[in-house]
C-alpha cells in the first residue's frame, strides 16, 4: 500500500502530491486496459484539472500515451467568457501536442438561443420545463462519443473530472453505483458502461481519476502547477471568484442561467477590472425571466371550437413565445452583445459571441417561416387574456355575447 493509499484509508487529509499519486495509480490500474481514450471536457475547473494533469503525466512519462486520445469539448455556446476564452487557448495547446480536439455543439436548431428565439420555446425553469442541459450538452456529447466509438476497433475509455463532494446528489449516485457494472469507488470510480449511451454497452468504460481530490487540490493544480507548466488556466479562476475562488467555490453554468437563483460566478467576474466590460451580460437573466411572462406567450383556451370543455389534462397550459416577444428578445441579446464588444474593442479585451451570424440568421428565418413548437397553431390567445374572454376557436370576446 502506498503512502497516498494509507492516507486515504486512514481518513487523513490528502496532500495534493498524494492526490496526484492516487490519480496515477487509478490510470495505471484501469486506463491501460483500453487502447483508445476520450476526455469529456466542459471547460470548468474539475474537467480542466484532469485534462491538463493527464496530458502533463503523458508529457513527463508518468503514464504511457494511448493509441488515440480525443478531447471532447462541450461548447454550449453559453459559457462564461473567462471559461470560453481559456478553453480556446487550451485547445490550441492541445492541438500543438498532436492531441485531437473535437468541439461538440448542439445542432443549430437546438442551440439555446435559437431554440428560444427561433422556435419560440420559453426559457427553461426548474419546475415545469428544464430542457436545456440535456439538449445543449448531454445529448450532443453522447452522440459525439458514440460516433467516435463506431470509427474505432476495441474498447474505449471516457475520462471525466467527477469528484466526490461536488453535490450530495452526485455523491449518492456514486455510492449507489459502486460495485455495479464493475464500478469501483476506491480507485477512481471505474464503470464499464457510459451513462446515457445506448447500443454500445460492453465497448466503453468511464473513469473518474479525480474522485478523491478536494477542491483545494483542484485550485492548487490549476493556479500553480498547471500554470507553471504553461497551461492557459489562469483565467479559469476568475469565473469562480478570482483570488478567492477556493473559498467562494462558486458553481458555474451558462451565463444568465434561468435556473440559478443568483449568478455568483458572473458577479465575481465583474468585480475584476479586466472583466468589468462584460457588465451588460447582467441583462440576460432579467430578459429570460421576462420572456416567461404570460403577455409574451400563447395559452391554450381549454375549450373546443364549439365552446365545449376540452379533455386535455392541462387545459389552460402556457405555451410558446409570440413572434413579437422573440424579436424583442433577439434585439435585446444583440444589444447586450454589442454593448460588451464595443467596450472590448476600446479596451483591447476579447470579444464575446452570444449569437453568431449563422445563429442570428436562423432565428430570423424561423420567425419569418412562422415556426411554432409541436402542438401549437399560433392562433391561440396570449396568456394575459382573461379566460372569460376566450372562445374555443381562440377568438377573444366575452363568451356571453357569443
Amino acid at each position: 500500500m502506498s503512502r497516498a493509499q494509507a492516507t486515504l484509508f486512514d481518513g487523513a487529509r490528502l496532500h495534493k502530491d498524494d492526490a496526484v499519486e492516487l490519480t496515477i495509480q487509478s490510470l495505471i490500474a484501469h486506463a491501460y486496459a483500453h487502447d483508445h481514450w476520450g476526455l469529456a471536457w466542459s471547460g470548468g475547473k474539475d474537467s480542466t484539472a484532469i485534462l491538463t494533469l493527464l496530458v502533463h503525466l503523458i508529457d513527463t512519462g508518468k503514464i504511457r500515451r494511448p493509441k488515440t486520445l480525443t478531447v471532447f469539448y462541450a461548447d454550449t455556446r453559453q459559457e462564461l467568457p473567462p471559461l470560453a476564452i481559456a478553453a480556446l487557448r487550451i485547445m490550441d495547446q492541445l492541438r500543438a501536442r498532436g492531441i485531437t480536439v473535437q468541439v461538440v455543439t448542439a445542432p443549430l436548431d437546438k442551440r439555446f438561443l435559437v431554440y428560444i428565439l427561433g422556435r419560440g420555446v420559453p426559457p427553461p425553469n426548474n419546475n415545469t420545463l428544464r430542457w436545456c442541459t440535456r439538449q445543449i450538452k448531454v445529448d450532443p456529447m453522447t452522440a459525439a462519443i458514440e460516433q467516435q466509438l463506431s470509427a474505432i476497433d476495441g474498447t474505449f475509455l471516457m475520462i471525466t473530472g467527477v469528484r466526490m463532494g461536488e453535490s450530495a446528489a452526485r455523491d449518492q449516485r456514486i455510492a449507489l453505483s459502486c460495485g455495479k457494472d464493475g464500478g469501483e469507488c476506491g480507485q477512481g470510480w471505474y464503470q464499464q458502461v457510459l451513462p446515457n449511451a445506448k447500443g454500445i454497452r460492453g465497448r466503453i468504460a468511464t473513469l473518474a481519476p479525480l474522485l478523491h481530490w478536494r477542491v483545494c487540490h483542484v485550485w492548487e493544480w490549476l493556479m500553480f502547477d498547471a500554470h507553471a507548466a504553461g497551461w492557459a488556466t489562469a483565467d479559469i479562476a476568475d469565473a469562480y471568484g478570482g483570488d478567492e475562488a477556493e473559498e467562494i467555490n462558486a458553481r458555474t453554468g451558462c451565463v444568465g442561467c434561468p435556473l440559478a437563483q443568483r449568478e455568483k460566478a458572473l458577479e465575481s467576474i465583474l468585480k475584476a477590472p479586466k472583466w468589468a466590460y462584460l457588465t451588460p451580460l447582467q441583462g440576460l437573466k432579467p430578459l429570460y425571466r421576462e420572456l416567461r411572462e404570460p403577455r409574451h406567450r400563447l395559452k391554450k383556451t381549454g375549450l373546443n371550437a364549439d365552446g365545449s370543455l376540452a379533455r386535455a389534462k392541462n387545459r389552460q397550459r402556457m405555451g410558446p413565445l409570440t413572434f413579437e416577444a422573440r424579436l424583442m428578445g433577439l434585439d435585446r441579446v444583440l444589444a447586450i452583445q454589442t454593448g460588451c464588444n464595443v467596450e472590448a474593442a476600446r479596451l483591447g479585451r476579447p470579444i464575446i459571441d452570444l449569437l453568431n451570424t449563422e445563429e442570428e440568421a436562423r432565428i430570423r428565418e424561423l420567425i419569418a417561416a412562422e415556426t411554432w413548437p409541436n402542438g401549437w397553431e399560433g392562433d391561440e390567445p396570449t396568456g394575459d387574456v382573461p379566460l372569460d374572454m376566450i372562445y374555443g376557436d381562440g377568438s377573444v370576446q366575452p363568451l356571453l355575447v357569443r
